[in-house]
């Protein structure tokens, strides 16, 4: 038997939401284990993450009961078993370290997802450092001239694989308008957080030149925006004069590393909601 489901969901706030969810779950025989809720002053929205022991009742059963509710109070809602695990496909360049690591927390069962794919704008040996065994790996070159072509590809594979969430792991190509709105809310990107301000190559080469004092990394959501979609988690740290341009590569590796381990585990674990251009995060 499922041992909990967790439901998620967001509307316009007002009075009865709460009730409404704990009564509906009480009257199934449903066991309350967790439950966070926010809501937003600013724009009028409300928010909650239900963890819950579904005792005897079935995943469909509840889905098809629950829909009057969401209905009533207009949300977007989710049900969802976490034992049916989110299939995620990894996209990686040249830079492997995001890639990596996420693959390792998959192999400890720290983070629970079936990886569909792997995929790269280069070959298989680029990441000779990378345990890639038992993953299919798919390459897919790209050129200015072949840029939709190869995303066209991309969309097939994501389709075909049955891919719930697409994780940019330092994939260096820019996703066109189209493909991230098809991905809107499914497509996590990692970046320094020193963009706009340091553009191009070498950014921790540029950022030593300035003086910077912290650097940091930012995983969010990708939109049509070009590294401006809603934040999902970010984190920084400081640097003194002693450090080389190396030491901040080094440091921002690691930086990126863990903030898209935590963006990914979070999302996977359902506290990660919309909230028009911000998210609402409900951390363990």
């Amino acid at each position: 038997m499922t041992a909990s489901l967790i439901l998620t969901l967001a509307c316009p706030d007002r009075r009865g939401i709460v009730a409404a969810v704990s009564v509906f779950l009480s009257e199934r025989g449903c066991n309350i284990l967790d439950a966070q809720q926010y809501n937003d002053a600013e724009t009028g929205a409300f928010f909650m993450r239900v963890v819950f022991d579904p005792a005897q009742a079935d995943l469909e059963t509840l889905r098809t009961a629950f829909e009057p509710i969401g209905a009533a109070f207009a949300m977007r809602w989710t049900l969802r078993d976490p034992a049916q695990r989110y299939r995620v496909m990894i996209l990686a360049s040249k830079t492997d370290h995001c890639l990596a690591d996420l693959l390792y927390r998959w192999r400890i069962e720290e983070l629970a997802m079936d990886i569909s794919a792997v995929v790269s704008n280069h070959p298989a040996d680029t990441f000779a450092h990378v345990d890639l065994k038992g993953l299919p790996f798919h390459h897919l070159p790209v050129a200015k001239d072949t840029k939709l072509e190869q995303e066209a590809q991309l969309w097939a594979l994501i389709r075909e694989t049955k891919t719930d969430i697409v994780v940019l792991a330092r994939y260096m190509q820019i996703l066109s308008d189209g493909l991230a709105a098809k991905l809107e809310g499914r497509c996590i990107n990692i970046h320094h957080s020193f963009l706009p301000g340091f553009k191009g190559a070498k950014p921790y080469h540029q950022a030593h030149a300035r003086g910077v004092k912290v650097i940091g990394a930012s995983a969010h959501y990708v939109t049509g925006d070009l590294d401006e979609g809603p934040i999902i988690e970010q984190d920084v740290e400081r640097i003194s004069h002693r450090d080389t341009p190396q030491d901040l590569v080094r440091k921002g590796r690691d930086i990126e590393r863990r903030v898209l381990a935590r963006a990914l585990r979070w999302r996977l674990e359902d506290r990660v909601l919309l909230n028009g251009r911000k998210t609402v995060v409900f951390t363990d």
